[in-house]
């Protein structure tokens, strides 16, 4: 075999950092012993794996065809290397949850699973769904929780739980006291929504792009809870997870609304890479949540556990 463990893994490094010296920071590697390494692969194999531009380099058509199978055989090595030391081999999982699940569900959920692998160390990323779905395609995380669709070619999508939007406002606002909220009143509200790229903003503009409604945003914003603030201090309506407006609807700080001609429902999924290599921590993650799952109708509707 003419490449080392070592070799491949410096070459996953630079495709992830763009630079060998960022790559060799991250390997606590001096840059020569980096670089002579890289350039020994590729010496040995009598293939060039990158493209290069100063000092910045980019995977070639050979490279990106390298890069899953590459991180597959170091999964697979670590492995290896944990069962061979007397471990379980649930040495690490690197999780990404979009805001909704991130915020509201994910913590409590790695919360049990560490509680049952105390040895797993557990990294939670929380971003919107098109930053999940990209880190999830360049093997930066192992399993992605997102919220809506997942169109990438490369990735495979697991469907976990389906969760609703809602339309909601403050208990003072004109529509708090209406029944049924037509699209013409839709239509004259200030809004309030998520960024684009988010799934929920994805799964609201599919919905009013049905009745071709163009709502008046008046503010984006990147979190939740923010969202609920600016409802709450009357700057207009929004349409986030029921899952995020339970607790604020219990309490009666803010209002469903009933919407019968917008669309609101979709799909929490889980998503990963279709050519990593399936660790026994993602296997028994994925588990763990559906079993926490089973029976549930709608994402509101889940009872977690308490982590003491």
């Amino acid at each position: 075999m003419h490449f080392t463990l070592r070799q491949l893994q410096v070459f996953v490094s630079v495709a992830r950092q763009g630079s060998v010296s960022r790559a060799a920071q991250s390997l606590a590697l001096s840059q020569s012993a980096a670089s002579t390494s890289l350039a020994e692969l590729e010496r040995q194999s009598g293939c060039q794996l990158f493209d290069r531009a100063g000092k910045r380099l980019w995977l070639n058509a050979l490279g990106r065809q390298l890069l899953p199978q590459a991180v597959s055989l170091l999964d697979q090595a670590k492995a290896i290397e944990d069962l061979l030391a007397g471990k379980t081999g649930f040495g690490s999982l690197h999780v990404g949850a979009t805001l909704t699940i991130g915020n509201y569900l994910a913590t409590l959920l790695i919360g049990s699973f560490m509680q049952r692998h105390p040895e797993c160390r557990v990294k939670l990323h929380v971003h919107n769904t098109a930053h999940i779905v990209q880190q999830v395609a360049q093997y930066e995380l192992d399993l992605g929780l997102i919220e809506g669709d997942c169109q990438h070619p490369d990735i495979e999508v697991l469907p976990w739980v389906e969760d609703e939007l809602v339309v909601f406002c403050a208990p003072q606002h004109p529509l708090a006291k209406r029944g049924l909220i037509g699209l013409d009143d839709l239509s004259r509200e200030a809004w309030i929504l998520r960024e684009e790229g988010s799934g929920t903003r994805r799964t609201f503009d599919h919905a009013v792009d049905r009745h071709a409604l163009r709502p008046n945003i008046r503010l984006e914003l990147e979190h939740t809870e923010a969202i609920k603030r600016a409802v709450e201090s009357g700057l207009g309506i929004s349409c986030i997870s029921r899952l995020a407006l339970r607790d604020a609807f219990r309490r009666g700080s803010l209002v469903a609304l009933e919407t019968p001609d917008l669309h609101l429902t979709r799909q929490f999924n889980f998503i990963w890479h279709a050519q990593k290599y399936q660790t026994a921590a993602m296997r028994e993650f994925t588990e763990l949540c559906q079993a926490l799952t089973k029976g549930i109708r709608r994402s509101d509707e889940i009872v977690l556990p308490t982590i003491p």
